[in-house]
């Protein structure tokens, strides 16, 4: 079976830490040679909800896509995604590219348009894969960063998981936290 490099967006919005930390744990059972960008926290986007960490993950996967997406819907729901007393996003992972397929597949548009919208998707992407062209813009990923222009307040956070800190310490010390 083949591999195929894949790179998802996660977020969480309550008990942030746990959550995230849990859907990576089940993230490395499921995609191989699996690297994290640093963590950030954002402001919500699109809903009214208290601050999110937001993170970008890449490995690669011998999963075909619709069934990649329906085990992330899983691990989604393991963390109480679709409990219907929830509050808050407990933890959201969404498929960003998958090699580099572009168009819809099944419901799913690749790639994510949120990579060229969310500040909290874009800045750790062109730091984890600064070099790697977006498969419909092709231009790399430090260079639509570079040339973004998304109003959105993003702060890196200290993360670790693993016993590995995924935030440089030089991130944190080049841009504080405004708390």
């Amino acid at each position: 079976m083949s591999l195929t490099p894949v790179v998802l967006g996660l977020g969480s919005n309550i008990e942030r830490e746990a959550h995230l930390q849990a859907g990576l744990d089940a993230l490395a059972a499921i995609l191989r040679d699996m690297r994290c960008s640093p963590v950030f926290e954002s402001q919500a986007v699109g809903i009214k909800s208290g601050p999110f960490f937001n993170l970008v993950v890449a490995g690669y996967s011998d999963l075909p896509l619709g069934e990649l997406d329906r085990r992330l819907k899983f691990i989604e729901a393991d963390n109480g995604r679709y409990a219907p007393e929830r509050k808050g996003l407990p933890l959201d992972i969404d498929v960003l590219l998958y090699g580099d397929q572009v168009g819809n597949f099944d419901g799913l548009i690749l790639p994510r348009a949120e990579i060229l919208k969310n500040a909290f998707v874009l800045w750790p992407l062109s730091l984890l894969l600064p070099e790697r062209l977006h498969p419909g813009e092709q231009r790399s990923f430090a260079t639509l960063w570079r040339t973004a222009q998304i109003e959105q307040q993003l702060c890196p956070v200290p993360f670790r998981w693993r016993g590995s800190e995924l935030t440089p310490s030089e991130l944190l010390q080049a841009f504080p936290s405004p708390a």
